[in-house]
């Protein structure tokens, strides 16, 4: 593989067509919205490679909600006790390269161009095996995962935190052996594929749980805690549960987020502040502790204090309830089903001091998108629908449509153009105080409005 893995070095212009052309071929492949229920294929592959995803232990994190906010926690809490880290995440906001990260860095083009061109004899090979048997060819997400896992290798570094793309008993990233197997909290989404009950969600998830791993999980309802637990006995593991074995403590708003107090594993821990809003961020806080707390000391070694609070304070989670704009205030927030929207409204109400809200919304087509307005409505006052360029989003009309029928025709404008609806809500919210404006409903619209953002400078006003 490459030796070329260095996050110090400027981004040079020149790889940046090379980036994107690693972007262009995976998307070629079968598409995330289709994934297969297979792991053969990505195991043959790593296989091929030496098994990368060997070299370094592995924090495994799956769950409906709060997985990626989780990941990027404990990968900075890793980070500050100086360990060389790797972070898969999915979906990305902006640029692939976000999915794979290196020391806090998005991984540079250069060094994801030559580690994809390192792997394609590999994933030629075996996509040709897969034709033989007139089965398809590797997915995006099965090749993106073959290549985070030989990046990380290439750095090398000395930890992966790795997020489960969907489910978790199937997902690619499952040929990996997590020392940790973290559980966010499980609630329906995916249910074409993961199944109609939380049960038999919790059960595909409880596939990432290896022999004699340690296992966190957030609080759980109790058909889910119960899967869990069955789980963890088949394998020998051990099970740390919020509300139990470690909890939140104590959540007070402050100035860009809030202080928290977390009893962990080993430790209580106290007025740490976390750079986020959102109790339910603080709650994804307290399962990043106990797995850091699992890794480091198998949960019998407190934390350096100084340490994690540095971790938690230089955290960062894009595109979740993240401040984009000013005057007026303009917020993004990647909640795509009704239990995320929930934990926004609430974040909202909360943390925020807005008399009335626009919610410049898009959905997937995928998605419960009547729960995502049920749970929205109580706190926004006007809804802009709109739709992103992903070609599962929900026609305009049609979710319009979904939005009228959950609040009322004159709090509904539609706008066929992302800019048109965020100019327009920016314009409304401008013409008097105490107005806000969210962006919400699917990750790609969000990924559309921080470019928007980024492009016109709405921050610097």
């Amino acid at each position: 593989m490459s030796d070329s893995m260095d996050q110090n070095l400027p981004e040079d212009n020149e790889y940046r067509d090379a980036g994107e052309a690693v972007f262009a071929a995976l998307l070629d492949r079968v598409g995330e919205a289709a994934p297969r229920p297979r792991l053969g294929p990505t195991r043959r592959v790593v296989e091929l490679l030496g098994d990368p995803q060997t070299t370094y232990p592995v924090i495994h994190i799956t769950g409906t909600n709060g997985k990626t906010s989780t990941s990027r926690i404990t990968e900075s809490i890793l980070r500050a006790y100086g360990l060389r880290t790797g972070m898969m995440t999915s979906p990305h906001l902006v640029r692939l390269n976000e999915r794979i990260v290196i020391d806090g860095e998005p991984i540079s083009d250069r060094d994801l161009a030559a580690n994809w061109e390192d792997i394609q004899p590999y994933l030629a090979i075996v996509d040709a095996e897969l034709g033989a048997k007139d089965e398809e060819p590797l997915t995006f997400f099965e090749a993106l995962t073959v290549l985070a896992f030989a990046c990380f290798a290439d750095a090398p570094v000395d930890v992966a935190v790795i997020e489960v793309g969907m489910g978790g008993e199937w997902d690619s990233t499952n040929v990996a052996d997590g020392l940790v197997a973290v559980v966010t909290p499980v609630a329906l989404d995916h249910t074409k594929r993961l199944g109609g009950t939380v049960a038999e969600i919790a059960r595909t998830k409880a596939g990432i749980i290896k022999p004699a791993a340690s296992v966190v999980s957030a609080r759980q309802a109790e058909t889910v805690q119960a899967e869990l637990e069955r789980a963890v006995e088949l394998t020998d593991s051990t099970l740390a549960s919020e509300g139990e074995e470690f909890a939140l403590l104590d959540s007070q708003v402050g100035v860009g987020g809030q202080l928290i107090t977390v009893r962990g594993l080993a430790a209580t821990y106290t007025d740490l502040f976390l750079p986020m809003y959102g109790t339910h961020q603080a709650h994804n806080a307290a399962v990043a502790i106990a797995a850091v707390e699992s890794f480091l000391g198998a949960g019998t070694r407190p934390l350096d204090h100084d340490i994690l609070t540095e971790g938690l304070a230089t955290a960062t989670s894009p595109g979740r309830l993240q401040l984009v704009g000013v005057e007026p205030t303009v917020l993004v927030d990647a909640a795509h089903n009704p239990h995320g929207a929930g934990a926004l409204a609430e974040a909202l109400g909360t943390y925020f001091h807005f008399d009335e809200v626009v919610a410049v919304i898009g959905i997937l087509a995928d998605k419960d998108a009547a729960g995502i307005v049920a749970a929205l409505a109580p706190v926004v006052t006007r809804f802009h629908v709109t739709q992103s360029q992903s070609d599962r989003a929900i026609p305009v009309d049609d979710l319009a449509d979904i939005v009228v029928a959950g609040t009322n025709e004159d709090a509904v404008s539609r706008f066929d153009d992302v800019a048109d609806a965020l100019d327009a809500a920016r314009t409304w919210a401008a013409d008097a105080p105490r107005r806000g404006v969210i962006v919400t409903g699917s990750i790609t619209l969000v990924g559309e409005a921080l470019s928007l953002a980024a492009a016109r400078e709405w921050l610097k006003k």
